[in-house]
């Protein structure tokens, strides 16, 4: 395939992206070329293009919540059809072999690398993508509604596997992520607490509306105590809180790639075996079960469309805290001003 695609490039981080006319790329023997048709904006992709996650690729076309048709297989690649509908996930690539591989868990792998970081993603009209890393989308989903489920879904699912099955969970953050687990919690029959920044009452009020039994700043505390806890908001002040919220055993998990320091806290909060981790990427596995379970849900993502070439406009929008559910980049959208 011959011809120039538009791109938002990530020249230099913490400047913004700029728009620029790049070759369609060529797919290796184990790659997929696939147009773009949506490309969710996540919290990560505002730690590359600020700085807060080191060494990227440079220049890069950043964006891991990928929604695009396969128009081009390499000689190698394998069990996606030309045609087929695909979700691109943050994990891009792991290497089978080293020990976390072999063990099942290629979200830690030594050699992995990461869509929208390391490889090229989807904030263009065309990307390439590894064939083992392309995961054919459940019908009923549209394009720009699909997106969120390739990163806000899928790593919002992990964290609550990593939760654990306790039937009173808090959610810290509600942004993307949580508007789409909290379905997820609700379906499995689970009580959800929401979280918000302080005063925050259209926050509050969303949540409140896809079910949350209470909702108030994250400097409150819960009317019960919680049997987990989930972070998304990356502020290391709110693991203490999150200590605070839980009962006995509860669960503390950091759902984020990078947060800000944890302040020192006192032992008598991690006592009587509270635990706290982290939860980093995912696996194949997390992609393939959230996948065929969010239609049974259903889960609803509520976003908010941007054409392309208003990537930082979307990306400003995510950082001062002024979305409601995600925002969306319609990659095959013309208008000048956002659409709801």
């Amino acid at each position: 395939m011959e011809g120039g695609m538009r791109a938002m490039v990530l020249r230099e981080q913490g400047r913004p992206l700029r728009e620029e006319t790049w070759p369609i790329p060529r797919p290796g023997p184990e790659e997929l070329l696939l147009r773009v048709h949506a490309c969710a904006v996540c919290r990560t992709d505002l730690h590359v293009v600020d700085g807060e996650l080191t060494r990227p690729k440079l220049p890069l076309v950043p964006g891991h919540e990928i929604v695009a048709t396969v128009v081009e297989a390499g000689a190698e690649a394998r069990g996606v059809e030309v045609g087929t509908r695909v979700g691109v996930p943050w994990l891009g690539w792991s290497c089978g072999y080293c020990r976390f591989c072999v063990a099942g868990r290629e979200n830690l792998c030594d050699f992995g690398r990461f869509t929208g970081y390391q490889v090229d993603g989807g904030y263009a009209e065309y990307t390439l993508a590894h064939h083992r890393f392309c995961f054919p989308l459940p019908d009923g989903f549209a394009d720009v509604h699909a997106a969120p489920l390739m990163c806000a879904g899928l790593i919002g699912f992990r964290c609550l596997r990593m939760a654990g099955e306790g039937a009173r969970l808090g959610l810290y953050g509600f942004g993307a992520a949580a508007h789409v687990l909290i379905q997820v919690a609700r379906h499995q029959g689970r009580r959800v607490y929401a979280f918000t920044r302080p005063h925050d009452e259209a926050g509050q009020r969303f949540a409140r509306e896809l079910g949350a039994v209470w909702a108030g700043g994250s400097d409150e505390v819960p009317p019960e105590p919680l049997d987990a806890a989930i972070l998304f908001a990356p502020v290391g002040a709110l693991v203490p809180a999150a200590l605070r919220a839980v009962d006995k055993g509860g669960v503390v998990v950091c759902g984020g790639i990078h947060m800000s320091d944890i302040p020192a806290f006192s032992y008598d909060l991690l006592w009587e075996e509270r635990v706290v981790r982290s939860v980093a990427n995912l696996t194949r596995a997390d992609a393939r079960d959230f996948l065929a379970l969010a239609p049974q849900v259903p889960v609803r993502t509520e976003v908010q469309r941007f054409p392309l070439s208003q990537a930082n406009e979307a990306l400003a929008a995510l950082r001062e805290g002024r979305m409601r559910g995600a925002a969306v980049l319609d990659v095959g959208a013309s208008s000048t001003h956002p659409r709801g």
